[in-house]
């Protein structure tokens, strides 16, 4: 299997998760500029990592998240992958349960 990409966008940041190759754990990628640049960024991405398919959305956590990351310039970046990361393990842990009730009947 291919692995599958998440997009946390932001005004100015775009964080970036990628799943692993069995597409059961997610990892925090990069963060991408939210600038004219993003989407050939992406598309890179997409092509070099040979993406499944892509995935965007909101943390349900994003207020903990950002609470107890430090807003320092360090580390909001990592803030934002880390939301991504929480957006495609959200995902992932989904469709398992989904295909473990199809699995069950």
């Amino acid at each position: 299997m291919n692995p599958i990409l998440a997009l946390d966008f932001g005004r100015a940041r775009i964080g970036a998760a990628i799943s692993d190759e069995l597409q059961l754990l997610a990892h925090p990628l990069e963060t991408i500029p939210a600038n004219e640049q993003a989407s050939s960024r992406v598309s890179e991405i997409v092509r070099e990592k040979k993406v499944d398919h892509v995935v965007a959305g909101l943390p349900k956590r994003l207020k903990a998240l950002r609470d107890a990351g430090k807003k320092t310039r360090h580390t909001r970046g990592y803030v934002d992958q880390v939301a991504a990361q929480m957006i495609l393990q959200s995902y992932l842990d989904r469709r398992a349960a989904i295909a473990t009730r199809k699995n069950d009947r």
